[in-house]
């Protein structure tokens, strides 16, 4: 599928509109996986608010790295990275990553990886276990899972990790996995 979409990085004027594509995302990604309690809450929309405008705002996370996709003046997408929250030893973390599933297959959810992963050094990220979608897009993007698992709300989650990576090395590989 070939969409106009543009990249940009996260603005604090965002946080409304990410967390409506984060709550939407979830409900279409998660359910069966997560709460309905939890998908359902009323409060959730406020909640993913809060978390991005803190996100984008307070000075505790300026290491992140905020980005949005939108599409057709609308926000499709987002995703967030950071310093490694656990003792993975890689420098970075994938936080977010979501796109509508409509817009699965586009490219909007690579473009938004390029843009908060730096190819050139090792990064981690945890991925709903099961979710086979997901987990073959980070392999596709030279992601391999270690062996360790945690379950938060919930919520299985397995961790994958990549080396540091060049452009030539990120080629090779999409022509070596299905």
């Amino acid at each position: 599928m070939v969409i106009d979409y543009a990249i940009r990085p996260a603005v604090p004027a965002d946080a409304h509109e990410m967390a409506k594509v984060h709550v939407g995302t979830w409900r279409e990604t998660y359910r069966g996986l997560m709460s309905d309690a939890t998908l359902d809450d009323p409060g959730l929309l406020n909640w993913r608010e809060d978390f991005w405008s803190a996100a984008l705002t307070d000075p505790r996370f300026h290491q992140n790295v905020v980005a949005v996709a939108s599409h057709a003046g609308s926000l499709i997408g987002i995703a967030m990275s950071g310093p490694s929250l656990d003792a993975s030893g890689v420098p970075q973390q994938l936080y977010v990553l979501y796109t509508y599933a409509e817009f699965h297959g586009s490219g909007v959810g690579a473009a938004l990886l390029d843009a908060v992963i730096d190819w050139s050094s090792p990064a981690a990220l945890w991925v709903a276990d099961p979710n086979p979608r997901a987990q073959a897009f980070y392999r596709k993007h030279g992601f391999r899972t270690d062996g360790k698992v945690k379950v938060e709300d919930g919520v299985r989650e397995i961790r994958m990790v990549r080396v540091a990576q060049s452009p030539c090395d990120m080629r090779q590989s999409e022509l070596l996995l299905p």
